[in-house]
Formats: structure tokens, sequence, C-alpha cells
């Protein structure tokens, strides 16, 4: 009876454990960047210890908001507590959000981890929901497009402007930037953000110019512009006022969007397309000029190939003289000169080729051709520069170079009478004298060389050791080392009166370490004119050692001259001189 009750008793605990639910519910699998999404965490029992999960990718807007529910229905009770968030995307993709855990008669319950896939920017429907749902109808992104169906390299601008009416904006933040693809693109910087009126949907807005693009499609067909996505703060008016009168705002966050636009990019014409076109759209000026024509022998001149206007100028080439032979041309060198307002590329162009004569003579450059599409006709219009003749004045002729060639080809060629020679039947053979390393004197000598270093090596050893061993000795030898260098010191600092002083007392103090064997702790006034006197040392420079030794703490900062440093400096060195060979 007793194995009965407690089989049912573990049947009921597992049935009531069974029983407890706990999941996570979103309010759409799929929505735009500019979208919120509701998740409720969801669960039929009074857990504990809640858990929520990272929610990365995510950023939170508001929550957790907790609710709590209990009903009785046919006699039976049921229970509810619900976490809920609202959440903001940060990026596209497929987003993952991880388990939340609860804790329940010391058991632990998580939920499933949810996917969530973000797209771009969509339109926005009123959610009865959002906090900040007072801002709509009050705040638009809009992407102005100055042209939707342009040719090939023909500027387009895109200008963001953010309109608002009846709040305050605090701050923005960029959640998505567009993409150019398949555009040439220029960014035009803004300095400072003014706000400006203007009309939008038929009303009075006040509105912020946010960007400025200029863009150059690259290819025809349909080009996406994908959408900016901007994160504002805004303050929303209310109808309740403080005890002073002044109306109460509220702060929240909007996400708006300008949304994706198209672009239906037309090819350039076929019909009539010359075969030099190198992809020049605008309306242009050609010009080919030389920086002189008439040159002596051994003078350059540059060649300068230049276009100017408006139009695509940095997306195309520029054509290439050709040159006689007697004329040596070198790399050119590109030089541009080009603004991009809103309007698009404009200004100049060059091409700089060194050209340097090599005979006398008249030779021309030919004429050059430039090619480009003009937008206002609609048409392929082709520029000619003029011929250009070059007169080198002096110099060597064409036929005096080729005289010399010639001259120079005969002392080349070689008399047929003694082109082949015969083959010597005898031959005179010396012998090498070839020693072999070993057994040579080199090989014995560097083969004992090891044995007649040991002893050298063994009495070196033994007097480093000594040296070791003689504690006293190397403190007596390491304090005169630190004298000498702290005196050098105290003469490099001379210009440095704290440090001169500070360097010149421990050069002092080390002296005194090495002469008596003494520490630091030893070094009282008595003592050290004590054991100065016991070592034959003169009273008069005893008493001078002690007197510097006690200046040097109160000369660091007292006021003193560099003559008084200098005077101080050059006594020390006395001083320690003469106790040197006083001390026995």
């Amino acid at each position: 009876m007793k194995r009965f009750i407690a089989v049912l008793v573990l049947m009921v605990c597992n049935l009531l454990s069974a029983q407890v639910q706990f999941e996570a519910r979103v309010s759409k699998a799929t929505l735009g960047i500019n979208e919120r999404l509701r998740i409720d965490f969801m669960m039929n029992v009074d857990g504990d210890n809640f858990v929520q999960p990272s929610f990365e990718g995510f950023r939170i807007i508001a929550g957790p908001s907790q609710q709590v529910s209990q009903s009785w229905v046919n006699g039976r009770s049921s229970f509810e507590k619900i976490y809920s968030y609202f959440l903001l995307p940060n990026q596209k993709g497929t987003l993952v959000i991880k388990q939340a855990a609860i804790e329940y008669n010391g058991q632990i319950y998580k939920t499933s981890s949810i996917k969530i896939n973000v797209t771009a920017a969509t339109e926005q429907p009123r959610d009865p929901n959002d906090t900040s749902v007072s801002a709509d109808g009050n705040l638009y992104l809009v992407a102005d497009i100055s042209k939707t169906n342009p040719y090939i390299n023909e500027p387009i601008t895109v200008v963001y402007k953010l309109y608002f009416n009846n709040i305050g904006i605090t701050n923005s933040n960029e959640v998505s930037k567009p993409k150019y693809n398949d555009f040439w693109s220029q960014n035009i910087d803004i300095k400072q953000f003014v706000a400006e009126e203007g009309m939008f949907k038929g009303e009075k807005y006040r509105f912020i110019v946010l960007k400025k693009i200029v863009l150059y499609p690259q290819k025809s067909g349909k080009l996406v512009i994908e959408p900016l996505s901007l994160d504002i703060d805004v303050q929303l008016p209310s109808n309740r006022r403080d005890m002073f009168g002044r109306m109460v705002v509220t702060e929240a966050t909007k996400r708006v969007s300008a949304g994706a636009k198209t672009i239906n990019v037309k090819p350039l014409p076929e019909a009539g397309k010359p075969e030099d076109f190198s992809g020049a759209v605008g309306n242009f000026d050609f010009k080919v000029r030389p920086t002189k024509t008439d040159l002596k022998n051994g003078e350059s001149l540059d060649l300068v190939v230049s276009v100017t206007g408006k139009g695509n100028l940095k997306l195309f080439s520029l054509p290439k003289p050709i040159a006689p032979n007697a004329l040596e041309m070198y790399e050119a060198v590109h030089s541009e000169q080009v603004n991009t307002p809103l309007s698009g590329m404009a200004g100049k162009i060059s091409d700089s080729y060194t050209i340097v004569p090599q005979y006398k003579g008249n030779y021309p450059i030919k004429p050059l051709k430039f090619t480009y599409f003009d937008l206002g006709s609609g048409t392929y219009k082709t520029l000619s520069s003029p011929e250009i003749m070059i007169n080198v004045l002096d110099g060597p002729s064409p036929t005096d170079a080729t005289a010399a060639s010639g001259a120079d080809a005969n002392k080349n060629k070689t008399d047929n009478v003694e082109q082949f020679k015969f083959i010597k039947l005898k031959s005179n053979l010396l012998t090498m004298n070839k020693k072999d390393f070993f057994g040579s004197n080199l090989f014995y000598g560097l083969f004992f060389f090891p044995f007649l270093m040991l002893p050298l090596i063994v009495l070196f050893k033994k007097k480093k050791e000594a040296i070791d061993s003689d504690t006293a000795g190397n403190r007596i030898r390491m304090n005169n080392r630190l004298a000498k260098k702290y005196l050098s010191e105290a003469k490099k600092q001379i210009n440095n009166k704290e440090l001169f002083y500070i360097a010149l007392e421990k050069a002092m103090h080390n002296f005194l370490k090495a002469k008596l064997h003494i520490e630091t702790s030893e070094m009282s006034k008595d003592n050290i004119q004590e054991l100065l006197l016991s070592r034959n040392a003169n009273p008069d420079a005893v008493n001078d050692f002690i007197a510097l030794t006690e200046n040097c703490e109160v000369a660091r900062y007292a006021p003193s001259s560099s003559v008084a440093i200098q005077q101080d400096f050059d006594k020390a060195v006395l001083i320690i001189s003469d106790l040197e060979k006083q001390i026995a």
C-alpha cells in the first residue's frame, strides 16, 4: 500500500511539472529594419528569477513590462504571467532571440530560440501600442532625387531631408546607411545643420538637410538605392502641465526611413557613337597646347592635353598624342582641378607630356580628337585640335645620324682573313701546388689551441671567484664607481640646480662609503669627523667636506647663481682629491 501511494504521488508530481508552460511569442517573424517587434514571455505558473535573453542585434525601446492575471472557470483556476518587450532591430539579416529562463519549484524552465528575419525598411503603419505614436504624421525622412531616369554617367543628386512639425528633436543615430552599388558617389559635407521652413504634403513643415550625395550611374538598367534609416530622439508635447503652467513633454525614440529608391538608367545611344568614345558625358572644351614650338638642341617642351567643362571629369581618359620618332616623348603627368558641388563635377583635367627632340628639323604632331556625349542635345560631339609643328633649330640632322651610325657599323666589321684560326696542337700545362689542410701547421694550431687555453681559463676562473668572494672589496669598488658616476652626473647637470646638488650629495656619500667602509645609517656628522681624523685627514679638509655636504641639502631650495654652483663643484673636486691623498 505504501509503495502504491508513493508511485501515485510521483505520478501527480510529474503531471504537475508537465503542466508548466513557459514560451516566447513574437508579434511577427519578418519585419523591416524600421519596424518594431513585440516579444512576450508567457508562463502559466508564478515562476521566479526571470532571466531575459541578451537580444543581440536588437535595441530595447520599452520593457520589460509585467502582467499577471488569474481567473476561475468551472471551478478551475488559471494563472498567467507575461513579461513584454518592444525591440528595434539594429541590422538586416536573420537574427536569433536566445532562450529566456525562469525557476519554479527548484527546476529551471527555458523558452525556445526564435529566428527573426529583418528586411529593408518598409512603409510603417500606425501601431496603437507604440509609445511614440504621437510622432507619426509629424516626422518624415525623405530622399529627394533630382532625376530618376538619367543616362549612364549623368549626374543625379540625392538630398535627405528630415521634416518635422510640433515636436522637438534632440538626437539622431544612423541605423542603416544607404549603399550606392553601381554608382560613383561623392558625399558633400554639411558643416552645420540649419532648420528651414518649407511645404510638405501641402502643409508647412520645418526640415533639416541631413545628407547631400552626387551620384554617377555606371551601368544601365534598374539600380536600387537602399534606404537610410535613423533613430530619432524626439520630445512630444502632452496635454499635461506642471505646477508652473508649463507644458509637460515626453521623450521617445522614433525610427524613420527614407525607403528604397529605384533609378532607371538609360544606356547611351549606339547610333552615331564614334569608335574613339571613352565615356565622357557632359559639356566640355578640348585643347592641346605646347609650351613652345621653336627649340634649340638640348631643350625640351611640354605638350598639355586638357579638357575643361562640366561632366564626369574623373571617369574617362584623355586622348594620347602621337609624336614622330625624332621626338622622344615621356609618360604623361596627370593633374585634376575638379570640384563636385551638388550640380555635379566641374573643372579641368590635363595630361602633360615632356618632349625632347633628337635631331634638327621640323616635326608635326598630328591633330587629336576628343568625343563626348552632350546631355543637352542628346548627341555625340567630336572636338579636334590643330596640327602642331615643332621646329628644332640646331643639332644633328637625321642624315648625319644615319652616316654616323653607318660608320659605327663599319667599325664593327671584321676582316675575313683572320676570321678563324687553327686549333693549337701542343699544350703547355703547369702543375698546381695544392697543399692539404690535414697535417698542415694551421691544422695542428687549431687542434692544440683549446688545450693551451685550459690553464688560462682555470686561472681566470679562480681570479673571478676570489674577486666575487671579497664582499668588502666589491662594496668599496662599487662605491668608488658610484662616486665617480655621480660626480660626472653633477657636472652634466650644472645648469639644473636641484639635480646638480642631488648628484653632488650622492657622489660625496659614496666617496665616504668607499674610503671609510661605512653604511648610510652610520653617516652622522660626529662619526664622519671622527673617522676621517683617525685616518690622518687634514682637519680643515674634514670641516670643508662636512660643510659642503650640509650645504647640498640647503642649496637645492635656496636661490643661487650659476657662479656659486660652479664654485661648489670645483670645491667638491678639490676636497675629494685632497682626502683621497690624505686618508691612509
